[in-house]
């Protein structure tokens, strides 16, 4: 792979120090504004339209994350106390899937689309050209810091220049992509800035052709600030997910696969079910079935396993710890440590008013509601805002068929969590607006531009759509729209 065309801008990334000589991680406005407009310029010139320069920036990204791999893990073991296995599995392999994957399609991404034509364009060509947007935004999250910033950059490498706002939650995580990033991709089209949740509306109005968010919190202003410049936007929106268990489903099975992704990253995941809808038969086998589970993953005293991540920080420990006390009945866990931002626990009792159901947990908790059938389940559920993702586990093909048919959210996952959002064939979001991974990251970074490429000949024939109009003009072209409709099933127009 060829060096970067063009020197570091480390010196646009350096710490900004305070007067007392303290490192203060932020990119100033001005600094905003000289890297938009050094990353617009060399969109204007070409520079990402070439095949050849878009592949080596995503293999460039592989090569980073390959590098770097124990710099990341300790990166988000000071931020999350992620555990080296989480990390590598849940966001480096993730990411390095979605680079290789684009790079093996982006020939095909790239190539014009033919679309039908109709008798009277049957001698021209119709496409469908994706063309690049320009500048993005990206916005992380500090739930998932690596994967949220680096998979949709994927589609955006895979089209336009980018600008990357890690979340300052994450602040290790964020300056170790502030650091590399510009030592791996091209120094003029990619960037990273450190600003913090009130900075971010204020860069969004510096006007880019796309913002791509993920937050339901902060998502209303982001968007916000994006209208007031017509910029487009991709929101990924959590919301609270659903598990429904079923009485007729494998109670161990279940517990296991709800148990890891109640629970990896400290529950810190916008896919991660936020509450079991369980049928009434089966909720003192599953809460029995999740205590084992627990203990059988992180051993008698949780806080001091190595595989059991923390809280980001006191703030959303603090908000989580209010309401949990205020929550249902502790049936497992319980145990609250703030120091240690520890505070794994299965709530059972709980009912729709409790605070605990009113928002987005974002932590180690696990609520439980009962039901006495799927038929309420489903409407518990569709009374809701809708969720980022439904997960159901039952036996019954037609239990799993009712719930992924009859309620909406952005993904279904049966008999598992998580994984669907893991898939670079299916699209992460659509709970908000807009999705992307794989091929949705290249179109939702993409316009769609419709060519129609056509010759002169055959003037005889379009001759009848010009003025001055006849009668008889009219109605031969009526009748070539009457036979259009029975042979294509549309009207054409000459």
């Amino acid at each position: 792979m060829s060096a970067p065309p063009s020197p570091s801008p480390a010196r646009w990334f350096q710490a900004l120090r305070t007067r007392l000589g303290e490192p203060c991680l932020k990119t100033y406005s001005l600094e905003c504004v000289e890297l938009l407009r050094r990353a617009r310029e060399a969109f204007q010139a070409g520079r990402t339209l070439k095949e050849s320069f878009r592949l080596a920036q995503l293999e460039a990204v592989v090569q980073m994350l390959e590098e770097h791999e124990c710099d990341f893990v300790d990166a988000l073991g000071r931020d999350l106390h992620k555990p080296r296995f989480e990390t590598v599995v849940s966001e480096l392999i993730l990411v390095k899937n979605e680079a290789l994957h684009a790079i093996n399609n982006l020939k095909k991404w790239m190539q014009p689309h033919p679309v039908e034509r109709n008798l009277s364009t049957s001698l021209d060509e119709c496409v469908v050209i994706s063309e690049p947007l320009g500048v993005v935004f990206i916005i992380g999250t500090w739930c998932s810091p690596v994967q949220m910033c680096l998979v949709p950059l994927v589609g955006a490498i895979a089209a336009n220049c980018a600008i990357i706002g890690p979340s300052e939650c994450t602040a290790h995580t964020s300056e170790l992509l502030h650091r590399l990033v510009p030592f791996y991709l091209d120094n003029e089209c990619f960037h990273v800035i450190l600003a913090g949740p009130t900075d971010l509306p204020d860069v969004v109005e510096l006007k880019f052709d796309h913002v791509l968010f993920s937050s339901r919190e902060e998502g209303g202003r982001i968007a916000q600030a994006a209208a007031r410049t017509l910029t487009p936007v991709t929101l990924i929106l959590g919301g609270k997910n659903p598990c429904y268990v079923d009485q007729h489903c494998d109670i161990n099975t279940t517990a296991q696969r709800i148990a890891w992704a109640c629970f990896q990253n400290a529950g810190q995941s916008l896919v991660a079910p936020d509450y079991i809808l369980c049928h009434a038969d089966v909720k003192a086998r599953l809460v029995q079935a999740l205590k084992c589970c627990l203990m059988q993953f992180y051993g008698s005293d949780p806080k001091e396993s190595r595989s059991f991540g923390r809280m980001v920080n006191v703030e959303v420990f603090s908000r989580t710890r209010d309401i949990l006390w205020r929550s249902g009945k502790v049936a497992v866990g319980g145990q609250v440590i703030e120091a240690e931002k520890y505070i794994p626990t299965i709530l059972t009792e709980v009912s729709q008013s409790d605070p605990i159901m009113q928002q987005e947990i974002f932590g180690p908790i696990l609520p439980f509601l009962t039901v006495d059938s799927v038929d309420e389940a489903i409407t518990f559920i569709n009374k809701q805002e809708k969720p980022l993702c439904v997960y159901a586990y039952s036996s019954n093909s037609k239990v799993i068929t009712r719930l992924m048919s009859e309620t909406s959210s952005g993904s279904f996952c049966s008999n598992d969590c998580i994984l669907q959002s893991m898939m670079v064939a299916l699209p992460f979001g659509a709970s908000g607006m807009g999705s992307f991974h794989g091929r949705y990251s290249f179109d939702t970074f993409s316009h769609r531009k419709s060519c129609l490429l056509r010759g002169t000949r055959f003037e005889c024939i379009t001759y009848l759509r010009y003025p001055p109009y006849e009668d008889r003009n009219l109605s031969l072209m009526a009748w070539a729209s009457t036979l259009s409709q029975k042979s294509q099933g549309w009207c054409q127009i000459l």
